[in-house]
Formats: C-alpha cells, sequence, structure tokens
C-alpha cells in the first residue's frame, strides 16, 4: 500500500473518531443491510437536489479536531447528527477551484486552465438532467462565487448545444452593475483571493441585471439594500439562492461558496471567519429547505469541499494558505449527505472519489451520466 493511500485512510479514521467523540455517530459498514436508501425516498420525479460546494477546504485542526470543533458548531451539532458522512473523498484532478469545481459537476477530471474563461470539456450534471428529463432551463441553476465561473453550467461537449445546461447566476456581477462598482460595496466584490497573471474576461451568457426582478421579484433596490447589510460575498450568494427557491423552486440547485479562499490572503483569523460563516450558512440553507414547502420533505443536500489544504508539515506548501503540494490534506477531502433515504448519524471511512458524485446524482435522480468513469457511492442508493 502506498504511503499517500496509508496517510488518507489515517487521516479518514481520524476524521470519524473525532465525529463519533463529539456527536456519537456510528460506523456505517457495520450498519448496512440490503435495502436501498433512496428506494424508500421521494420517487426520482420529485426528488429535489441541492448542492453546496465550497472554494478551499479547511483542514481538520480548525475544524473536526476537537481543538477545531468550535469552529463548526452547526456542522457538529446540527446537520452531521442528521446525515450520512463520508471522510474520504479524494480528488486526483486539477487543484484549482474552476477546474476542481467544473470536475465536481462533470463526474470528470477536467484539464481546462483554471484561469482562462472556458466551459468543461464534458457535460455537465444540468445538462445530464435536463435532456434525460426533457426539462427547462428554470429547473437547473448555478449561483457561482465569481466571474471566473460564469461558464460552468454547460460544456463544449458537441453532444450537447448552447442552452442546454445550468443557467448561471453571479451574485457579484449583479451587485457590481446594480452599483456601478461602488466602493461601498467592496467587500463583496473582490472576484478572487488567488492573484492569477491575467483575470478571464467576463463572456458566456451571465445572469442579466434586468432580469432579476422579473425572475427572482427582486428589485434592483431591494437588492442593493439588502447587500448593504451582508458582510460577505457568500452570504450575498446565500440571499440569491433563497431567492430562487422561492419564486422558482428548481429541482437541481447548485451554490459554491468561497469565503474560506481567503486564506489565500495569509490572515489566519480571516481563514477562521470564513469557515465559521460558512458553517453557518450551510446550516441556514438547510433550514431554509424544510421552511420552503416546494422542498421540505424532498430535498436531498449535499455539502462538501473542492478541495483541501496544505499540511504545515510540508515544506513545499504554505500551510492553511496554499493548496499547492498536491499532498494528502490537499486532496482527502468530505462528503456530506442529508434528507429522505438517507440514513442518518453514519460515518463511512472507505475511499471515494470526486468523480463519484456526478454519477451517484445521477443514479438518485434517474439520469444517466454517461461520460462520467465515476462510480455511484453505494451508500447513498
Amino acid at each position: 500500500m502506498s504511503g499517500s493511500r496509508q496517510l488518507a485512510q489515517q487521516l479518514a479514521f481520524t476524521r470519524r473518531e473525532f465525529l463519533r467523540n463529539a456527536t456519537g455517530v456510528a460506523l456505517g459498514s457495520a450498519l448496512l443491510r440490503p435495502c436501498a436508501f433512496a428506494r424508500a425516498a421521494t420517487p426520482s420525479s420529485r426528488r429535489k437536489v441541492v448542492v453546496i460546494t465550497f472554494g478551499g477546504g479547511a483542514r481538520d485542526q480548525e475544524t473536526f479536531a476537537p481543538e477545531g470543533q468550535e469552529n463548526i458548531p452547526h456542522l457538529v451539532r446540527e446537520l452531521i447528527p442528521q446525515s450520512a458522512f463520508f471522510t474520504q473523498v479524494v480528488n486526483r484532478g486539477i487543484l484549482g477551484h474552476y477546474v476542481a469545481t467544473a470536475s465536481l459537476a462533470t463526474g470528470v477530471y477536467e484539464t481546462i486552465n483554471n484561469f482562462a474563461s472556458l466551459p468543461p470539456e464534458s457535460p455537465t450534471i444540468f445538462e445530464y438532467f435536463r435532456k434525460d428529463f426533457r426539462r427547462p432551463a428554470s429547473d437547473a441553476w448555478v449561483v457561482a462565487p465569481s466571474n471566473g465561473f460564469n461558464r460552468i453550467g454547460e460544456s463544449s461537449h458537441r453532444g450537447f448545444g448552447p442552452g442546454s445546461g445550468a443557467r448561471v447566476i453571479l451574485p457579484k456581477y449583479l451587485l457590481s452593475a446594480a452599483t456601478s462598482g461602488s466602493t461601498d460595496y467592496g467587500h463583496l466584490l473582490r472576484d478572487s483571493y488567488e492573484t492569477p497573471l491575467s483575470a478571464p474576461e467576463l463572456g458566456g451568457s451571465p445572469f442579466e441585471l434586468e432580469q432579476m426582478e422579473r425572475i427572482l421579484k427582486l428589485s434592483v433596490a431591494d437588492f442593493k439594500s439588502h447587500a448593504r447589510t451582508l458582510s460577505s460575498p457568500d452570504e450575498l450568494s446565500v440571499y440569491i439562492v433563497r431567492q430562487l427557491m422561492h419564486q422558482l423552486a428548481p429541482s437541481l440547485l447548485w451554490v459554491t461558496m468561497h469565503d474560506i479562499d481567503i486564506a489565500h490572503a495569509g490572515a489566519y483569523s480571516l481563514y477562521i471567519d470564513g469557515i465559521r460563516r460558512t458553517d453557518r450558512l450551510c446550516a441556514e440553507l438547510w433550514k431554509a429547505i424544510q421552511s420552503e414547502p416546494e422542498y421540505a420533505g424532498k430535498t436531498n443536500l449535499f455539502i462538501l469541499p473542492d478541495f483541501g489544504r496544505d499540511s504545515d508539515d510540508d515544506p513545499g506548501g504554505n500551510g492553511f494558505q496554499h493548496h499547492r503540494t498536491g499532498d494528502v490534506l490537499s486532496r482527502t477531502t468530505w462528503l456530506m449527505a442529508l434528507g429522505p433515504g438517507v440514513r442518518e448519524g453514519v460515518v463511512f471511512d472507505h475511499a471515494v472519489e470526486t468523480i463519484d458524485f456526478v454519477p451517484t446524482l445521477g443514479a438518485l435522480m434517474g439520469f444517466s451520466p454517461s461520460f462520467s468513469p465515476g462510480k455511484p457511492i453505494s451508500e447513498l442508493l
């Protein structure tokens, strides 16, 4: 067994023990039975799925370890006891936020330039979903953290045409257009915490400002007024997500948060603030799902980072600040699944890959992600 695989298994075991001590969750392999979770839950034709990903995972010493659990009280006390938790989700692809999120959305390790305005090369979950179910554009949405994500909704694959994927909302783009780049909103408008040599030009078909009132029933004045009360870009994204849920109730809703990636600035206190805010916003979205009649009782929520961060012990890295080494901590993350048909309070230690996520959602929702080499996660089926 390779050293990296042993380290990943040890990390998974340690996470499980942290969670068992903190929440009393059980080891999943001892509880599995032949019955399938999903078949006892909502029929695929009525099922809704909400996905939360976030850029740059937080390390265990700031989260799951005993000294870090104070930073994630909502995950530990509220969400994990209701979830199936997978401790070893391995990303074998490129550790850049856009390309890693594209890999999560396609079930293929994408190799596109992380800082270029390019669509994924493989079909996305949104295209599979809409094609197989013949769903309208209004039934699949992405709320993305920065202009660099404006092409995430659909691929360049020749088997799918323009307009066949998800509609993408860029809250920062909306706010910038609504305020003409006012410095009063500078804390919400920073587009990236990494600094590439050349930022991507905004391209594709971004959500237009004039459509906001018609689709989200939200006036520009109300949008600006609410934004003024927010402290972070992720809060702005969650605000838009809640408007989408209330007005359109899409069956497939994907939101990518980005506050944790402030770690690139090198300020540990801001990194911790990002963790705590993400923890709170995940819990707020789960509560919002339960409060919306179109979602309550028939929605599965999935929460996962795109990848992790460097170890303090690796001389080639920068600790919490970056994800440059490709070491085990950078590549081994986790997945939390909640909602109908999911066994609650169970932890699974065995390795799955990030490219297994789309096939899993395909099996749950009833569409076929035929170009993904990943495998459905059996414990969720």
